[in-house]
Protein backbone atom coordinates (compact mmCIF):
# COMPACT_ATOMS: atom_id res chain seq x y z
CA UNK A 1 0.00 0.00 0.00
CA UNK A 2 1.18 3.07 -0.88
CA UNK A 3 0.31 5.86 1.50
CA UNK A 4 1.79 8.99 -0.14
CA UNK A 5 -0.15 7.96 -3.46
CA UNK A 6 -3.23 7.57 -1.39
CA UNK A 7 -2.95 10.98 0.19
CA UNK A 8 -5.46 13.54 -1.67
CA UNK A 9 -4.24 16.74 -3.40
CA UNK A 10 -5.69 19.66 -2.42
CA UNK A 11 -6.71 21.90 -5.67
CA UNK A 12 -6.49 25.43 -5.24
CA UNK A 13 -8.64 27.61 -6.97
CA UNK A 14 -7.17 29.02 -10.28
CA UNK A 15 -5.46 25.71 -11.01
CA UNK A 16 -6.49 23.61 -13.91
CA UNK A 17 -4.80 20.89 -15.29
CA UNK A 18 -4.80 18.87 -18.54
CA UNK A 19 -3.46 14.78 -19.36
CA UNK A 20 -2.31 14.83 -22.74
CA UNK A 21 -0.67 10.73 -22.83
CA UNK A 22 2.09 10.63 -20.19
CA UNK A 23 2.28 14.21 -19.68
CA UNK A 24 0.24 16.64 -17.27
CA UNK A 25 -0.01 20.51 -17.57
CA UNK A 26 -0.69 22.54 -14.57
CA UNK A 27 -1.60 25.48 -15.01
CA UNK A 28 -2.18 28.03 -11.86
CA UNK A 29 -1.74 32.06 -11.37
CA UNK A 30 2.00 31.80 -11.45
CA UNK A 31 2.40 29.79 -14.95
CA UNK A 32 2.68 26.48 -16.04
CA UNK A 33 4.24 23.61 -15.80
CA UNK A 34 4.49 20.48 -16.97
CA UNK A 35 4.94 16.64 -14.94
CA UNK A 36 5.73 13.49 -15.92
CA UNK A 37 2.51 10.92 -15.09
CA UNK A 38 3.52 7.25 -15.11
CA UNK A 39 1.84 4.96 -17.07
CA UNK A 40 -0.97 3.08 -15.25
CA UNK A 41 -1.88 5.88 -13.34
CA UNK A 42 -4.33 8.23 -13.73
CA UNK A 43 -5.47 11.21 -12.14
CA UNK A 44 -9.30 11.36 -10.63
CA UNK A 45 -11.05 14.80 -9.07
CA UNK A 46 -13.23 14.19 -6.18
CA UNK A 47 -14.69 17.12 -3.95
CA UNK A 48 -12.13 19.85 -5.04
CA UNK A 49 -9.09 17.22 -4.97
CA UNK A 50 -6.97 15.30 -6.80
CA UNK A 51 -6.28 11.99 -6.37
CA UNK A 52 -3.59 9.59 -8.11
CA UNK A 53 -5.06 6.16 -8.84
CA UNK A 54 -3.07 3.22 -10.29
CA UNK A 55 -5.03 0.78 -12.63
CA UNK A 56 -3.38 -2.61 -10.98
CA UNK A 57 -0.31 -3.55 -8.13
CA UNK A 58 1.87 -3.34 -10.82
CA UNK A 59 2.20 -0.13 -10.46
CA UNK A 60 2.34 0.61 -6.83
CA UNK A 61 6.37 1.58 -7.40
CA UNK A 62 5.14 4.38 -9.15
CA UNK A 63 2.23 5.16 -7.32
CA UNK A 64 3.68 7.44 -4.38
CA UNK A 65 6.14 8.99 -7.41
CA UNK A 66 3.39 10.14 -9.37
CA UNK A 67 1.27 11.83 -6.44
CA UNK A 68 4.46 13.59 -5.34
CA UNK A 69 5.21 15.17 -8.78
CA UNK A 70 1.33 16.28 -9.24
CA UNK A 71 1.78 17.81 -5.86
CA UNK A 72 5.41 19.55 -6.54
CA UNK A 73 3.57 20.87 -9.85
CA UNK A 74 0.17 22.40 -8.23
CA UNK A 75 2.63 24.00 -4.95
CA UNK A 76 4.44 25.51 -7.37
CA UNK A 77 1.87 27.17 -9.91
CA UNK A 78 0.26 28.23 -6.62
CA UNK A 79 2.99 29.39 -3.95
CA UNK A 80 6.68 28.89 -5.74
CA UNK A 81 9.38 26.94 -4.84
CA UNK A 82 12.62 28.43 -3.01
CA UNK A 83 16.07 27.37 -2.28
CA UNK A 84 18.41 29.81 0.06
CA UNK A 85 22.17 30.17 0.52
CA UNK A 86 24.27 31.53 2.39
CA UNK A 87 27.98 32.46 1.22
CA UNK A 88 30.49 32.55 4.61
CA UNK A 89 34.23 33.63 3.69
CA UNK A 90 35.86 36.81 3.40
CA UNK A 91 35.98 38.61 0.20
CA UNK A 92 33.09 35.83 -0.75
CA UNK A 93 30.37 37.30 -2.91
CA UNK A 94 27.63 37.41 -5.42
CA UNK A 95 25.76 39.99 -7.30
CA UNK A 96 23.54 40.41 -10.12
CA UNK A 97 24.64 41.00 -13.87
CA UNK A 98 21.62 42.15 -15.29
CA UNK A 99 18.72 39.46 -14.77
CA UNK A 100 20.25 36.44 -16.20
CA UNK A 101 23.29 36.39 -15.08
CA UNK A 102 24.97 35.48 -10.98
CA UNK A 103 28.60 36.40 -10.78
CA UNK A 104 30.45 35.16 -7.91
CA UNK A 105 33.90 35.95 -5.77
CA UNK A 106 34.45 32.97 -4.19
CA UNK A 107 38.53 33.24 -3.63
CA UNK A 108 39.40 31.64 -7.40
CA UNK A 109 41.57 34.05 -9.41
CA UNK A 110 38.63 34.91 -11.22
CA UNK A 111 35.02 35.74 -11.04
CA UNK A 112 32.50 33.27 -11.59
CA UNK A 113 29.73 33.72 -14.15
CA UNK A 114 26.57 31.58 -13.41
CA UNK A 115 23.85 32.08 -16.06
CA UNK A 116 20.25 30.93 -14.71
CA UNK A 117 17.92 29.27 -16.81
CA UNK A 118 14.92 30.27 -18.01
CA UNK A 119 11.94 30.21 -15.32
CA UNK A 120 14.36 30.53 -12.14
CA UNK A 121 14.77 33.92 -10.08
CA UNK A 122 17.54 34.95 -8.14
CA UNK A 123 17.75 37.74 -5.14
CA UNK A 124 20.59 38.87 -3.38
CA UNK A 125 20.92 40.44 0.07
CA UNK A 126 22.42 43.81 -0.14
CA UNK A 127 25.81 41.86 1.77
CA UNK A 128 25.95 40.29 -0.85
CA UNK A 129 26.28 36.91 1.21
CA UNK A 130 22.81 35.80 0.80
CA UNK A 131 21.10 34.30 -2.16
CA UNK A 132 17.76 32.96 -2.86
CA UNK A 133 16.65 30.99 -5.90
CA UNK A 134 13.22 31.10 -6.65
CA UNK A 135 10.57 29.51 -9.45
CA UNK A 136 7.61 27.49 -10.31
CA UNK A 137 9.66 24.29 -11.13
CA UNK A 138 10.63 22.61 -7.81
CA UNK A 139 13.53 20.57 -9.59
CA UNK A 140 15.25 23.18 -11.54
CA UNK A 141 15.17 25.28 -8.55
CA UNK A 142 17.05 22.59 -6.59
CA UNK A 143 19.40 21.20 -9.15
CA UNK A 144 20.17 25.50 -10.00
CA UNK A 145 20.58 26.05 -6.14
CA UNK A 146 22.75 22.62 -6.02
CA UNK A 147 24.98 23.69 -8.93
CA UNK A 148 25.50 27.21 -7.46
CA UNK A 149 26.50 24.96 -4.06
CA UNK A 150 28.87 22.80 -6.40
CA UNK A 151 30.74 26.10 -7.22
CA UNK A 152 32.99 26.38 -3.69
CA UNK A 153 31.30 23.11 -1.15
CA UNK A 154 31.96 24.27 2.54
CA UNK A 155 35.40 23.50 3.75
CA UNK A 156 35.40 21.29 6.35
CA UNK A 157 38.07 22.78 8.33
CA UNK A 158 37.04 26.49 8.21
CA UNK A 159 33.28 26.13 7.39
CA UNK A 160 34.01 28.04 4.33
CA UNK A 161 32.32 28.45 0.84
CA UNK A 162 28.42 27.99 -0.40
CA UNK A 163 26.18 26.25 1.32
CA UNK A 164 22.13 25.59 2.42
CA UNK A 165 21.39 28.27 4.91
CA UNK A 166 19.55 25.69 6.94
CA UNK A 167 22.46 23.13 6.34
CA UNK A 168 24.24 22.23 9.60
CA UNK A 169 27.98 21.41 9.13
CA UNK A 170 30.32 19.15 11.41
CA UNK A 171 33.97 21.24 11.43
CA UNK A 172 36.96 18.77 11.75
CA UNK A 173 39.69 19.78 13.62
CA UNK A 174 42.60 20.82 12.34
CA UNK A 175 46.35 18.71 12.95
CA UNK A 176 47.35 19.07 16.51
CA UNK A 177 51.28 20.69 16.82
CA UNK A 178 54.04 17.80 18.44
CA UNK A 179 55.15 17.19 21.67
Amino acid sequence: MSRIGLKPIPKPVGVKYTVNGNIVAVEGPKGKVNALLPTGIRLVEKDGQILAERDNDSQKAMHGLARSLMFNAVEGVTNGWKKELDIVGIGYRAEMKGKEMVVFTLGYSHPIEFPLPTGIEVAIDPKQTHVTVTGIDRQKVGQVAADMRSLRKPDPYKNKGVRYSDEKLKKKVGKTGSK
